[in-house]
C-alpha cells in the first residue's frame, strides 16, 4: 500500500542557492545553516551564542518540534510546512534599544510577505505578523496569526548578543495549524509559497533595516524604523483589552507605539505605556 500524497508540495530548502544569494563579502550574513530537525532554533542558536558564535549567524530548521513563543508557550509545525529560523546579532547599539529588534524583524517579514507571497500582512503589537480580519475572505473572519517573533538576549558573554527568531506558517492546511486563529500563506491565497524566496527576501530586508538602525546608534526614530513599524501596525488606533500579570486588565485605545517600542494605551484611568515584557495578551476591545 502506498501512502497518501502530501496535500501541498513541500520541497526542502536549497541551502546552496541561499548561501550564494545571501552570503557575500562585506555582507551581514556569515552562513545559512539548515537543520533537518531541532526543538527550537532560538534555543539552539542561543547556546551557540554562549559558545562564541559570530554575529550574522542564521539557523533554519525544516522541522521545529518544540518551538517557544512569548511566556514560554510551546508549539510545533509539520516538516517543511513553515519557515522557521533565528538570527544571532551582536549590536553595537545600547542594550536599552535592543527592544526594537523584534519590531525590525516584523517589518522585514511583513515587507517580504507582501512582496513575495502577495498576502496583505500587517503587524500586531508586540510580536505577531497577522492578516487583518478586514482583509480576509472568510465570513466572520478574525485577525489571522501568520507568524510569531521572539527575541532572547544573552548579556553574560564578553560580547553580548541577541537571538531573534520567527516562525511563519507557509503551507499548512487548517488541521495542521496550532490554534484556531492561526493562518498560513497558502490558506490566505499564496498559490505556490516559496520558502527559499521568502527567506532570501526577509534576510535582505532585515539587513537593509539593521544597517540603517545601527548607523543611527539603534535610534528607531532617527533611522526611520519607528515610522515604518507604526505604518504597518494595526494595533495603533484600535480599542484593546490588555491582559497583565496577576489577572489585571487594562482597557482603552492604543494611541501609539512610543520611541521605546512601548504600547501607549489611553483609558478611563489615564495614559499608560506598556512594554512587551509587561503584557500577557493584547485582545480587541469593545
Amino acid at each position: 500500500m502506498t501512502s497518501a500524497p502530501e496535500p501541498f508540495s513541500r520541497p526542502p530548502l536549497d541551502v546552496a542557492s541561499l548561501d550564494a544569494v545571501l552570503v557575500r563579502p562585506g555582507g551581514m550574513w556569515r552562513r545559512i545553516e539548515v537543520l533537518p530537525e531541532t526543538g527550537s532554533t532560538n534555543t539552539e542558536l542561543t547556546e551557540r551564542a554562549r559558545g562564541g558564535a559570530e554575529h550574522g549567524s542564521v539557523l533554519v530548521t525544516e522541522h521545529q518540534t518544540a518551538g517557544r513563543g512569548r511566556l514560554g508557550r510551546d508549539f510545533s509545525t509539520p516538516a517543511r510546512a513553515a519557515l522557521t529560523f533565528s538570527l544571532l546579532l551582536r549590536p553595537r547599539a545600547a542594550v536599552e534599544r535592543w527592544g526594537w529588534l523584534t519590531a525590525l524583524m516584523g517589518v522585514a517579514a511583513v515587507g517580504a510577505i507582501r512582496r513575495v507571497g502577495g498576502v496583505k500582512a500587517a503587524l500586531k503589537w508586540p510580536n505577531d505578523v497577522i492578516v487583518p480580519a478586514g482583509l480576509r475572505s472568510e465570513p466572520g473572519a478574525v485577525d489571522g496569526k501568520l507568524a510569531g517573533i521572539l527575541a532572547e538576549a544573552d548579556l553574560s558573554s564578553e560580547t553580548p548578543g541577541v537571538v531573534v527568531g520567527i516562525g511563519i506558517n507557509v503551507s499548512q492546511d487548517r488541521a495542521e495549524l496550532p490554534v484556531g486563529h492561526a493562518v498560513s500563506l497558502r490558506g490566505e491565497g499564496a498559490a505556490e509559497p516559496d520558502r527559499d524566496a521568502l527567506l532570501a527576501a526577509i534576510l535582505g530586508e532585515f539587513e537593509e533595516l539593521y544597517t540603517v538602525w545601527t548607523a543611527a546608534g539603534g535610534d528607531a526614530e532617527a533611522s526611520g524604523l519607528a515610522t515604518v513599524y507604526r505604518d504597518m501596525c494595526v494595533t495603533i488606533g484600535s480599542r484593546v483589552r490588555v491582559h497583565l500579570p496577576g489577572g489585571r486588565v487594562r482597557e482603552g485605545t492604543a494611541t501609539e507605539v512610543d520611541a521605546e517600542a512601548r504600547l501607549v494605551v489611553e483609558g478611563p484611568t489615564g495614559r499608560q505605556a506598556l512594554s512587551s515584557g509587561d503584557v500577557v495578551h493584547v485582545r480587541p476591545g469593545d
